[in-house]
């Protein structure tokens, strides 16, 4: 009989107190799309177990319309596109693309090739576009080597980004990831914080998780017992986590950097160290402002919460919820995959 893939909060394990949004995933916050392109085929040489992951922060024209954004590196062993302007200028104008090590420059030009068939003007009659890419290293189960992601995998990651609820586990970016020695990949979470009667704000978080070895894993913190424990750990390994921070509350690209440095307290809290050779990247970015490429005035007004408010606490504390919360659901819905030379690479659950 096939495993169900479950949420974590599904399997009775309750991570933080604050409340989560309607469906406790990134789409919560208002607007934002994902999409994935999953590649799980045998090829001439290997397999292929890998793919490509789309995040999109609104349905309008994100070049036309830019977001508030930042990134914070918690361990730079990664290789990304575009986080030096995003943190000079403060803002994204691209989808955020996903996928392995090696794929970095196939997707950054499929998505380049999106933007620029949608907005004819770019590198015309106005200036280039910045596109944002992260990756991470899914050579155990995927031959990296022969660079199967296309840009057309990439662009239909695009195309299918939408504002159903995430697929999580082991697809599109995901397909190939280990965390902690068992399946990782795609997982999201959200948080919905109240602000004044009838008003809130969402913070919600998407990971690539692909890091640790099961010494590090704090099995007591979460099972209490309930799981039966390997009979032999792996060593402690690297590996690499991209954590996609969303929320539409009012905040600058400054604001919005202290609360993505708190998605590290979600990541320790499940057992990693930000290992030598991992990649532990957060991009974040709000949906409450937009900044339009062109406009005639010389002056951008817009609203930004005060920090002295408790509010801040609270985006702080759903930061480190939410961060968590999504590893253990890349975990929780990811199932057994077998990859290239017959690895397979198990379920945490199929343990229980």
């Amino acid at each position: 009989m096939e495993r169900k893939a479950l949420k974590i909060r599904e399997r009775g394990i309750i991570i933080g107190s604050i409340p989560t949004g309607e469906n406790n995933c990134l789409i919560d916050v208002p607007g934002v799309r994902v999409g994935h392109k999953t590649i799980d085929e045998k090829t001439e040489t290997g397999y292929a177990c890998t793919g490509v992951t789309a995040i999109l922060p609104h349905g309008g024209n994100l070049f036309k319309e830019k977001v508030v954004a930042t990134s914070y590196v918690i361990n730079g062993f990664g290789k990304t596109t575009g986080l030096v302007q995003v943190n000079e200028l403060g803002q994204i104008e691209s989808p955020i693309m996903l996928t392995n090590t090696f794929s970095v420059p196939a997707v950054t030009q499929g998505t380049l090739q999106y933007m620029l068939q949608e907005n004819k003007d770019i590198g015309d009659t106005t200036g280039t576009i910045n596109i944002v890419t992260g990756e991470c290293n899914d050579g155990l189960l995927n031959s990296i080597r022969e660079m199967v992601v296309t840009p057309k995998d990439t662009i239909e990651a695009i195309l299918h980004a939408s504002t159903n609820p995430v697929e999580e586990g082991a697809v599109g970016a995901g397909k190939g990831m280990v965390c902690f020695g068992y399946k990782g990949g795609i997982g999201t979470s959200s948080r919905k914080l109240s602000v004044n009667d009838g008003e809130f704000f969402h913070v919600g978080c998407l990971v690539l998780s692909n890091f640790g070895g099961k010494p590090e894993f704090p099995f007591d913190r979460y099972f209490k017992n309930n799981l039966h424990y390997p009979l032999e750990l792996d060593k402690a390994t690297d590996g690499s986590i991209i954590i996609v921070l969303a929320t539409d509350a009012p905040l600058s690209d400054r604001q919005l950097h202290r609360v993505a440095k708190r998605c590290g307290i979600g990541l320790g809290r499940t057992g990693s160290h930000y290992s030598h050779g991992s990649g532990d990247i957060v991009i974040a970015f709000s949906t409450a402002n937009t900044i339009k490429h062109k406009q005639s005035s010389y002056l951008h007004t817009m609203k930004t919460l005060r920090e002295d408010h408790s509010i801040m606490n609270e985006l702080f504390a759903a930061a480190a919820e939410v961060t968590e919360e999504a590893i253990m659901n890349s975990l929780s819905q990811a199932e057994t995959t077998v990859g290239r030379n017959e690895t397979v690479v198990h379920s945490l659950f199929d343990l229980a």
